[in-house]
């Protein structure tokens, strides 16, 4: 079966619950969406009003707060939001990657501990880590134990040790300058890194197929020959599919995909929004002369305004509302459909953190945008 650029847009809101905003329990939400990104506190929030109705923001501060959804720096090394029951098996498949970035580091081999010394520390930190402490906490601890105060200890294990960001407080759960770390919850039976890996290829196309090694390769920063072994041996469970540009993409068996021509409504996108960076070609669902626009030079992905299922702008807070700024010309219903969803945006922060994101304003002055509004109006 070939597969039309427009069918792989549509077919990844139907899976990120962008087609239409849909009824599920939270939990269930967040293992079918896979991982939320969550660099910015309030980013898996905003993401989650986009995608269920209804949501209300203390369901999340109550998983956060019960352990059932987990924060934790694993996939890229960037903060991610998952079902607890999940965090074993994404743990397991990424622990090399998040071993081998850090100790491998020049910066950890000019500290002059060895990988062994730091390995010898992780039962320990786990045991001291069965309740929440802060980074001059953990540091002083490690300190006692290798005699010095040697900041790439901590600086190594907290990539790879297995340890939860634990909730701070504030309007999001979790303090952006402020941090905690608890450990995460053993397994009795741990998945092997292969039966790992494949699960995690599993969950990935379920959340963002079909998709291509290479996208998986992007999302994961998992090495070529480890992905072509897990393809490999989940051949029987696959389906393969070609592309745009004849590129073979990977789905799971009865993997929804829908007609390319459904309306979309439009959306106000989180900052790092998952479907912003979970493929190598992003085209995807961003037009290739705005992915720069969006992707700033430092990693910063900024909210967008998602039209017809594609970025066509960016938005931010602003005094009584929200600004959008617009890429190219967008007709009167569309504006419509955005001011309607900036009214429901503005009573949505306004309980937690009206100018949210406003420590990153200073992108907006070199937008090359052809309309701005004030929204709603």
């Amino acid at each position: 079966m070939n597969i039309t650029p427009r069918h792989l847009n549509r077919a990844t809101l139907d899976r990120q619950m962008l087609l239409r905003r849909e009824c599920l329990d939270l939990h269930e939400a967040v293992r079918r969406l896979g991982l939320l990104q969550a660099q910015e506190p309030a980013t898996p929030y905003i993401a989650l009003w986009n995608r269920l109705e209804p949501f209300e923001p203390e369901q999340l501060d109550t998983a956060f707060a019960d352990g059932s959804v987990v924060k934790s720096s694993l996939i890229r090394i960037t903060l991610h939001a998952l079902h607890a029951d999940d965090y074993s098996t994404v743990y397991t498949a990424m622990l090399p990657s998040l071993r081998a970035s850090r100790l491998g580091d020049r910066r950890f081999m000019e500290s002059g501990l060895t990988s062994e010394e730091v390995d010898g520390l992780v039962p320990a930190l786990v045991e001291f880590l069965e309740r929440p402490h802060t980074s001059k906490e953990i540091d002083g601890f490690l300190s006692e134990r290798l005699g010095e105060v040697n900041s790439r200890a901590w600086w190594a294990l907290r990539t790879f040790a297995p340890l939860h960001r634990a909730p701070t407080g504030g309007p999001w759960s979790f303090h952006a300058n402020q941090t905690a770390y608890v450990a995460a919850q053993a397994t009795a039976q741990p998945p092997t890194h292969e039966e790992a890996v494949r699960k995690l290829f599993i969950r990935y196309l379920g959340a963002f197929g079909p998709a291509s090694l290479r996208d998986f390769e992007q999302f994961t920063l998992l090495r070529r020959p480890v992905v072509k072994a897990a393809v490999q041996d989940l051949a029987r469970e696959l389906v393969t599919l070609e592309g745009p540009d004849g590129v073979t993409l990977f789905d799971v068996r009865g993997g929804r995909l829908p007609p390319d021509d459904l309306d979309v409504a439009p959306r106000l996108l989180p900052m790092w929004d998952n479907i912003l960076l979970a493929y190598a070609d992003r085209s995807r669902v961003i037009p290739e002369e705005y992915r720069g626009l969006v992707i700033r030079r430092n990693g910063n992905v900024l909210p967008t305004l998602l039209v017809d299922g594609y970025v066509a702008g960016v938005w931010r807070p602003v005094e009584g509302g929200i600004e959008a700024s617009a890429f190219h010309e967008l007709g009167e219903e569309t504006w419509n459909g955005l001011a309607a969803e900036a009214a429901e945006l503005v009573g949505f922060l306004a309980g937690r953190e009206p100018g949210v994101y406003g420590n990153y304003s200073n992108w907006w002055r070199d937008l090359p945008v052809h309309t701005v509004r004030r929204l709603p109006s």
